[in-house]
C-alpha cells in the first residue's frame, strides 16, 4: 500500500466508520444518532471530517432525506467487505480453537417473536461465547434487511424469491381463522363463503401471514369484506376480542410459547375471549424458515446455530 494510501487511512477512525454505516444503511443521520445512542451533531462531525479525509462528498440532500453520492457508495461497499472479511477473520480463528466464539445476528418476523427467544435460549446456554443480536421487524423490513446483508440468518415464514438465499424449514406454522368466543357461528363447520357478510381483521399489506392468506382467499375465489388492516398480532387479538371482526392468524400468535400437540383439543386450548371457527380448508399449512443469503460467507456461530436446529428437525 503506498505511504500516502496509508496515512490517509491510519486518520480514519472506528467512530467515523460506524457513523458512515449507521447513516448509509438508514439514509438519516438522526436515526444513525439515535441507534448509536450519541447526538446527532457527534454524527454530523464524524461525517464531515470522513469526508474531508476522503476528499469527496459522501451524502447529498435529497428532499428532506439524504442520499449516497457516488464517492458514498463505493465507501458503503469498502465498509461492508471490511465488516465481512473481519467475520471471516472471527470464524477461521474460532475454528482453530475449536470454540464457538462471535456474534449471530439475526432478524425474524413478528409472529416469530412467539417461540425465537426460546430457540435462542438453549443455544446461548450451549455457547456463552456468542454474543446474540436479534431483531424484529415487519416482513418488509425483514426482506429489506436481507437485501442489504446486514443479518447472518433470518427466520421468516415466505421467503423472498428475488435474493440468492438458502434456507432451512424447521417448524410448522399452521394458520387459523379466530372470532370472539361468543362469536355466533363458534362450533359450527363453515366454509369460506358462510364467512362472506363477516368483518375481517387483517395484518398489514406486506405481512407473511396476510399474503398466505390471501393466496388462499384467491385460490378459493373468496373476497373477505377487509374493515380493518393493524400491524401486529397482539392487536389483531385484541381487536377480535373487542368483536371488531374475524380474522386469520398464525396459531403461534394464539398459544405462546407452546402449541397443542398433533391431536389435541385446539379449540378447547383457546384462552377467554377468543375461539377458532372451523372452516373448511383452515389451519392452513405453512412453515417456518430461516434463510441466509447464500453468496455471503457464514460465521462460525451461524453454521452452530443452524447445526442446533437442525439437530431439533430431527428429534422432532
Amino acid at each position: 500500500m503506498p505511504a500516502s494510501t496509508l496515512a490517509r487511512f491510519q486518520r480514519i477512525t472506528p467512530q467515523q466508520l460506524r457513523a458512515f454505516e449507521a447513516s448509509a444503511r438508514l439514509l438519516s443521520v438522526t436515526r444513525a444518532a439515535k441507534e448509536l445512542c450519541v447526538s446527532q451533531p457527534t454524527v454530523s462531525v464524524q461525517l464531515r471530517e470522513l469526508a474531508s479525509t476522503l476528499g469527496e462528498p459522501l451524502f447529498q440532500q435529497h428532499g428532506r432525506s439524504i442520499q449516497l453520492t457516488q464517492a458514498g457508495e463505493a465507501l458503503y461497499g469498502t465498509v461492508r467487505e471490511l465488516a465481512a472479511c473481519w467475520q471471516r477473520l472471527e470464524s477461521r480463528l474460532a475454528d482453530i480453537h475449536g470454540l464457538v466464539r462471535g456474534r449471530l445476528k439475526l432478524a425474524a418476523v413478528t409472529t416469530a417473536e412467539y417461540f425465537v427467544p426460546d430457540l435462542l435460549g438453549s443455544f446461548a446456554a450451549a455457547h456463552p461465547g456468542v454474543d446474540i443480536e436479534l431483531a424484529i421487524e415487519n416482513r418488509d423490513r425483514v426482506v429489506g434487511r436481507l437485501e442489504q446483508g446486514l443479518d447472518d440468518l433470518v427466520v421468516m415464514m415466505m421467503p423472498p424469491e428475488h435474493l440468492p438465499l438458502a434456507s432451512l424449514e424447521f417448524q410448522t406454522n399452521p394458520l387459523v381463522v379466530i372470532a370472539p368466543a361468543a362469536h355466533r357461528l363458534a362450533r359450527q363447520a363453515l366454509t369460506l363463503q358462510d364467512l362472506a357478510q363477516e368483518r375481517w381483521l387483517m395484518r398489514e399489506p406486506g405481512s407473511g401471514t396476510r399474503m398466505a392468506a390471501e393466496q388462499h382467499f384467491k385460490k378459493q375465489r373468496f373476497e373477505p369484506a377487509v374493515a380493518m388492516s393493524l400491524g401486529s398480532n397482539e392487536a389483531i387479538k385484541h381487536a377480535v376480542a373487542a368483536g371488531l371482526g374475524i380474522a386469520v392468524l398464525s396459531r403461534l400468535a394464539i398459544f405462546p410459547p407452546l402449541w397443542p400437540a398433533a391431536g389435541s383439543s385446539e379449540v378447547a386450548a383457546f384462552k377467554e375471549p377468543l375461539t377458532m371457527l372451523q372452516v373448511d380448508g383452515f389451519p392452513l399449512s405453512r412453515h417456518w424458515y430461516v434463510v441466509w443469503r447464500n453468496d455471503h460467507p457464514l460465521s462460525a456461530a451461524a453454521r452452530h446455530f443452524l447445526q442446533y436446529l437442525e439437530a431439533k428437525v430431527e428429534t422432532t
